[in-house]
């Protein structure tokens, strides 16, 4: 009787066998889940808010079927899985982007909810296996914990690629060893089964958002530049692919070792618990220790001097002005290009960055978030780029002011041109909207400001403000003409914007 109980059971187990497809199509799931996010937020240009509530819809209605079925189905677990990939991660890139929560609070946090799921998992049914998701409350408790993962491994591979700096493909290096020595622990010493799955469950996810990174990313920030588009089509085409097969050969379904395992489980329960900790603790050494090393180095180097961004952000508006510059002129194409630098900047900047001034730079990386996904929509606004532009440039511009040091201890113009930059771009866009009446009135702002700002200025650095007098001249002469021509005042514009913004880096 108890026998053809257990066969009952497995027979309705509503989640895979652990084969090498389910490991190749996990990782396969996370990297789509990945790549897909980004191209529904910055490609189609939804933002990070309603590309989240569209995947959460998606991943609810994707489980309820889940739930209604009665046994595994090899379509509908793995649809959800890609679905829960891309809403998990999508959870912590809130918290991190529109909340503001550091990633270490993140880890934290989902360290902890995860913890107290498999903690309740266990005391209600004393197994966290896998092969025995076959009652309604322990596929809960699974679909929780598989969210937890996503939630956790998306705030883990992000606080040490990117904001410690490591990078994707490092990073993506590093959980591969990791899990390696995983597999060599459970083969060699005896890991317990289930704690192994759940550890490398885990990693999959850094794993295969790393993979994603390298695969979609540009070339300037270290990928192999094939896009966001193309790498969800090969991987989706792939994850399709091996589903057919899984359902054809049925080679997931087969449970040879199910009620064994569990059995073993319990009659090992002081000596899983014993590995439990040791692993916990190694992780927490290693992962506590990885960060403070790491931390202290970015320390080391100069930047835990730095009291505020003033003077640290003179590449970004660059890269900024010359985007809305090509934004003026509809070349979308240089633009976007631009966006693939600043993205590549700032991302290499961040770890320095964000150890000056973490709220500064969470409020920053919002509207370079703002810029990458008007500029890399698929049909990219005109308008809404200028305006995700110009706001980006106010705030990178408000904090990299100095505030620190008095002009009179200056010996270059290096931050103290930071209105010129914004008066002339507003001349080149009433420009482009052949606004003449608003460039002369930008053209007045610009002699007035100048003129006021010439005692201190060239007292610092006479020559480079010479040079620079000489070429706002130029605009003044151009933009005031009787007939101004569009494309000499832009000329002579971009000339000198140009010049302010080498002097004031």
């Amino acid at each position: 009787m108890q026998e053809n109980q257990n066969k009952m059971k497995i027979s309705l187990n509503k989640v895979p066998q652990v084969t090498m497809f389910f490991w190749i199509i996990k990782v396969l799931c996370t990297t789509v889940g990945e790549t897909f996010a980004d191209f529904i937020n910055f490609n189609i240009g939804l933002g990070l808010t309603l590309t989240t509530i569209i995947m959460g819809v998606a991943f609810f209605i994707a489980l309820f079927f889940q739930f209604k079925a009665n046994k595994y189905v090899p379509a509908i677990y793995w649809v959800t899985v890609v679905l829960i990939s891309v809403f998990g991660t999508l959870v912590t890139d809130n918290l991190t982007d529109n909340m503001g929560v550091p990633l270490e609070v993140s880890t934290a946090v989902f360290s902890v909810l995860l913890g107290l799921t498999f903690l309740f998992w266990y005391l209600s049914e004393k197994t966290l296996s896998i092969h025995s998701i076959f009652t309604r409350k322990r596929e809960v408790f699974y679909w929780l914990t598989i969210l937890f993962t996503f939630a956790l491994g998306t705030a883990v591979g992000d606080l040490y690629s990117e904001q410690l700096g490591f990078g994707y493909l490092n990073t993506g290096i590093g959980v591969v060893i990791i899990i390696a020595l995983v597999f060599l622990a459970y083969k060699f010493l005896k890991l317990d089964g289930v704690l192994a799955f759940w550890i490398a469950y885990i990693l999959t996810r850094p794993l295969g958002a790393s993979l994603g990174d390298y695969l979609s990313q540009p070339k300037v920030n270290g990928g192999l530049g094939i896009g966001t588009t193309v790498t969800s089509v090969i991987f989706l085409i792939a994850i399709l692919a091996i589903i057919v097969f899984l359902a054809v050969s049925k080679i997931d379904t087969n449970a040879k070792s199910d009620i064994v395992e569990t059995n073993q489980s319990k009659a090992n329960k002081k000596h899983v618990l014993t590995q439990t900790i040791v692993v916990l603790v190694i992780f927490l050494v290693v992962g506590i220790g990885g960060y403070n090393w790491r931390s202290n180095n970015i320390a080391s180097q100069g930047a835990a001097e730095q009291a505020t961004l003033a003077g640290q952000l003179y590449d970004f508006v660059k890269i900024e002005n010359d985007m809305l510059n090509a934004v003026n002129k509809n070349d979308f194409a240089s633009a976007k290009k631009g966006a693939d630098n600043l993205e590549h900047q700032w991302d290499t900047q961040e770890p320095k960055l964000r150890k000056i001034d973490s709220s500064t730079w969470i409020k920053i990386d919002g509207t370079i978030d703002s810029v990458l996904a008007a500029v890399r929509s698929s049909k990219p606004d005109v308008n809404q780029s200028k305006t995700a532009l110009t706001n980006s440039l106010s705030v990178l511009k408000g904090a990299n002011k100095s505030t620190s040091k008095s002009s009179a201890s200056q010996t270059t113009l290096s931050g103290q041109l930071n209105d010129f930059p914004k008066i002339e771009n507003d001349i080149l866009n009433a420009l482009n909207k052949n606004d003449f009446a608003s460039a002369k009135k930008g053209a007045d702002e610009l002699e007035h400001q100048w003129d006021t700002q010439e005692p201190m200025l060239r007292k610092i650095d006479g020559a480079t403000w010479t040079k620079i007098d000489g070429t706002i001249d130029v605009v003044l002469a151009a933009v005031r003409s009787s007939n101004p021509d569009v494309n000499k005042c832009k000329t002579a514009l971009n000339n000198s914007l140009s010049t302010i913004n080498a002097a004031n880096k």
